[in-house]
């Protein structure tokens, strides 16, 4: 049973989130913490281990009084209602993910937190929608909304993909209401997100205040714990301009010690940040443990060595890897950070505990439960049917979210089992050496073939955009191995952007493949470019920005700086999406009709069966 809460902190839990989130943060004072009294004690612990922390507080004795929390934290859900298929929906050989079974595993460990008599909180950390299948898309991703809420999802941060659709049906997600354009396609309304999505490094141009609640504060055995949520700063390189043109996205380091300097203020002493950003583990071992931090990198590195020490949590996400790490904050003391992976492949429980007097968290612990779909042989291995699918295991099926699940399967069965195209092998979104993959070269010549009427010559495709594989076996709707649905080219392809071709000169078109690489153009992050039969180029990594690519060429005819082509990109390149702003140089733009998907879908279904890419169009001389 819950303990009883005191009048004091339920008018705080009520009324001081709004009142932080219209606090003129600029005024904050930025004393430093009491980091003293935070000092780790020698408990061991290797990156191969799940982490395991315990704080030496001063004056905290044998005779203190404890209170005892957990969270159980996920991130980058992307509407996974269904079980992904290939490699994303195996963690480490064992078959995992899937709404019904993510449900099912939280309520278990939901539970043994109640056994242990831990407070629990369920918490994200972004692209909870977005990018998502077609059972959720079709539907501006209330199904996956309305699957969250059953699962009991209290707090999230808010993620990149959360902002596809922009600003304002972002706010529609949190606050209900029917689609301005759709409408309520099921038949019976949208509530919204009954957890709060935070955005405290998402601010208003027009007011300087954040686009949703920066903070939120939960009361655990009379302790109050404070929660700060954020996207990456580098949102707006990756999401579509277009919806974002109100708002300004500010550093995560900055942002979460302003806010954490005002629950500090509040008298909040504990705190967990949950963020869209992340790192990653790497070899050796191989494959890495899901609960370790071996060989561990990334940008959440150095923002946790910003962050105020009273952060003990750090919930990430955004790199779809899994690992619990303990890294050193601004005061040199282990926060504890964990992500769990993509699509619900893995739940994130998280034991800590305060101390009643001083507010401070004493100890922390965290592990990465895997949601198990599967059924086991004698043998210890999985079973598969007779076309090498998982068999799915109806003993882990939650059943409310089947019910709330299959409404919507229902709905959408028509057009995602719809039969488009075949396919004559796996055809797979993994990059070679030069960074180009068979399915993008497969997506690239869809497009070319596409904008043919634009007399469009070269088509250029963001890796990004390509979320997942086409599997020759895979048959969701029943289909033939090879038969390829509508549902699995939305899959590969959900964001439903529009296809345009423009004119460049062979100079531009240079640029923007230099664009492709760190430190030309502003660039910051390097994207290899998809890129259609018959155009082909150079690069070579180690020379200067701007000098590493060379030999471009169409159909064996050296491009011409001076001369003209067309090109053709979907709109969220040519607006400048990726940090490509040479896209947004071309001219006498022309939009075809549709989306990105009809290109695909029209070049699956043309005729013979289409084969994987060759890989063989870029070259890497360095």
């Amino acid at each position: 049973m819950t303990p009883p809460r005191s009048r004091g902190w339920a008018v705080l839990r009520n009324l001081a989130v709004p009142a932080l989130a219209l606090a003129v943060v600029a005024t904050v004072p930025f004393s430093s913490p009491d980091s003293a009294e935070s000092d780790q004690a020698a408990d061991a612990w290797t990156p191969m281990s799940p982490v395991s922390v315990s704080y030496e507080l001063a004056g905290h004795g044998k005779g203190a009084k404890a209170a005892k929390g957990n969270l159980l934290g996920f991130n980058d859900f992307h509407g996974a209602i269904d079980p992904p298929t290939g490699s994303g929906g195996l963690v480490n050989g064992t078959p995992a993910g899937g709404v019904e079974y993510l449900t099912t595993w939280v309520k278990k460990l939901r539970a043994e937190a109640k056994a242990e008599r831990r407070e629990s909180v369920t918490v994200g950390a972004g692209d909870l929608v977005g990018a998502t299948p077609l059972v959720s898309a079709a539907f501006h991703d209330e199904p996956s909304i309305e699957l969250l809420n059953n699962a009991g999802l209290q707090i999230s941060s808010v993620g990149n993909h959360e902002f596809d659709e922009g600003t304002d049906e972002l706010r529609r997600l949190q606050r209900g209401g029917c689609h301005p354009v759709d409408g309520c396609q099921d038949g019976d309304g949208f509530k919204g997100a009954k957890f709060n999505y935070l955005a405290a490094n998402v601010v208003q141009k027009r007011t300087g205040l954040p686009l949703m609640l920066p903070v939120d504060i939960r009361i655990v055995d009379g302790v109050p714990v404070g929660f700060v949520g954020m996207t990456l700063k580098g949102t707006p390189s990756i999401v579509n301009p277009s919806g974002i043109t109100s708002v300004e996205f500010r550093d995560e380091i900055e942002s979460a010690n302003k806010w954490g300097a005002l629950l500090r203020l509040a008298g909040i002493k504990s705190m967990v940040l949950l963020i869209h950003e992340g790192g990653a583990q790497a070899a050796p071992p191989n494959p890495q443990p899901v609960d370790g931090c071996a060989n561990f990198a990334g940008p959440i590195t150095n923002i946790v060595a910003g962050l105020r020490p009273e952060f003990g949590i750090v919930v990430s996400g955004h790199t779809h890897r899994f690992y619990s790490c303990q890294l050193p904050n601004s005061a040199g003391t282990p926060t504890v950070v964990t992500s769990a992976g993509s699509n619900g492949v893995l739940v994130t429980d998280i034991d800590f505990t305060l101390d009643k007097r001083s507010g401070k968290f004493t100890e922390i612990a965290a592990r990465n439960v895997i949601v198990e779909n599967g059924v086991r042989n004698p043998d210890g291995s999985w079973q598969t049917d007779a076309n090498g699918a998982f068999v799915r295991n109806p003993a882990l099926v939650d059943a409310s979210a089947k019910k709330i699940a299959d409404k919507y399967r229902t709905a959408v069965a028509p057009i995602a089992n719809r039969v488009v195209g075949k396919i004559t092998a796996d055809i797979t979104s993994i990059a070679n050496a030069a960074g180009e993959s068979a399915l993008g070269d497969v997506i690239a010549d869809a497009q070319l073939a596409y904008t043919a009427a634009a007399n469009a010559q070269i088509a250029l495709m963001n890796p990004g955009g390509i979320r997942a594989s086409m599997t020759f076996a895979n048959s969701p709707g029943g289909e033939a191995p090879g038969d390829v649905t509508y549902g699995e080219c939305f899959t590969v392809q959900p964001f439903n952007n529009l296809v345009v071709t423009q004119t460049f000169t062979g100079a531009q078109l240079k640029d923007v493949l230099e664009q492709q690489f760190v430190g030309f153009g502003g660039q910051t992050t390097q994207r290899i470019l998809q890129v259609s039969a018959g155009f082909t180029y150079s690069y070579d990594s180690t020379q200067p920005a701007g000098s590493k690519v060379s030999d471009l060429a169409l159909d064996g005819t050296p491009i011409d700086p001076a001369a003209t082509y067309r090109v053709t990109t979907n709109d969220f390149l040519a607006n400048g999406g990726d940090g490509f702003t040479h896209l947004t140089a071309g001219t006498d733009r022309a939009t075809a009709p549709g989306f990105d998907i009809d290109a695909l879908v029209a070049y699956l279904g043309a005729g013979t069966p289409v084969a994987p890419g060759p890989q063989n169009r870029i070259t890497k001389r360095g």
